[in-house]
């Protein structure tokens, strides 16, 4: 499901299941899901599943971008965890 941008407004779109989800891109949120360990973009109050192109692409035009990594060691263990 990609995004569409309007970057003479700075304005995206989502589609969802045939809803549209608009916002000013500055109001966009990106942040981790943990459960898929994927992107995620809060766009007119709906989370949306996002690439990481995306996401890049909305933190060019001032998207809040909190995402972290989900790639840690668990305690006593020397491998990591996915």
């Amino acid at each position: 499901m990609p995004l569409e941008f309007d970057s003479d407004n700075k304005h995206c779109t989502a589609v969802v299941d045939g809803v549209s989800y608009n916002s000013a891109v500055a109001d966009v949120d990106i942040r981790t899901n943990d459960i898929t360990h994927m992107s995620e973009a809060l766009i007119g109050g709906h989370s949306v599943p996002i690439t990481e192109a995306e996401a890049d692409a909305l933190t060019v035009y001032k998207a809040r971008d909190l995402r972290h990594h989900t790639v840690g060691v668990e305690s006593g263990e020397d491998s990591p965890i996915i």
